[in-house]
């Protein structure tokens, strides 16, 4: 009996397989990441040099009090670029909080025990990334205070010490110059370790690299 291959399955092999990669942080946002990284290290370096110059020669204090004043004020520049392109354009969803107390509890502890012991064992992250929602709701939270609150505090308290008799009522008004290079000083130790876990937590992808080329491809691998 002849077999009628009209009502026989087609074969699936030549059928282009779907594309694991999602397109999540487009150009502008890994020009700007990149800058601020660049920043943020020139930074941390020449503060460390110039708050211990005493043991520290890398840089002579003139230079490195020059080079640090010059980055801060680029670096504040481009945060301010950072925070139009997201307040413009779709992408501030990215940033929406999770206006729901019971889901942010039920989510961000999902992900606090993802990140405590099942990534260890091979499970998935609860979250699952799309170009509108990428960060999980410990990311979400963590740079929201971060970019809203705690680095806009660290670029008042420098340009405060920038110019000391220019801003010395500011400076007054919050306790003195003593108060304003402790704050400074003690969230400059803060980004030197979020720095440290960034770099960490950037190596939790698909393989090691994946999050890292992600910043230079826009695309990020699923797992």
């Amino acid at each position: 009996m002849a077999t009628d291959h009209s009502k026989q399955p087609e074969s699936t092999a030549w059928v282009k397989a779907p594309d694991p990669k999602l397109y999540i942080n487009p150009l502008p946002v890994r020009i700007w990441h990149w800058l601020h990284a660049l920043g943020f290290v020139t930074l941390i370096l020449t503060g460390i040099q110039i708050r211990y110059s005493a043991y520290i020669n890398v840089l002579n204090f003139e230079t490195a009090v020059r080079t640090h004043n010059w980055v801060a004020f680029a670096v504040i520049g481009n945060y301010f670029i950072w925070l139009f392109f997201y307040l413009f354009t779709d992408k501030i969803t990215n940033y929406h909080p999770e206006l729901n107390p019971k889901k942010f509890f039920e989510k961000a502890m999902a992900q606090m025990q993802y990140y405590g012991y099942g990534i260890f064992k091979g499970e998935h992250s609860p979250h699952k990334v799309v170009p509108h929602d990428k960060f999980n709701p410990m990311q979400s939270i963590t740079y929201q205070i971060v970019m809203l609150f705690v680095v806009p505090i660290q670029f008042l308290t420098g340009i405060m010490m920038w110019d000391v008799k220019r801003f010395e009522s500011w400076i007054n008004a919050v306790g003195g110059l003593a108060v304003v290079d402790t704050v400074h000083v003690v969230i400059f130790i803060f980004f030197v370790s979020f720095v440290m876990i960034h770099a960490y937590m950037g190596a939790l992808g698909a393989r090691p690299s994946s999050h890292f080329k992600e910043m230079f491809t826009g695309y990020e691998e699923e797992h």
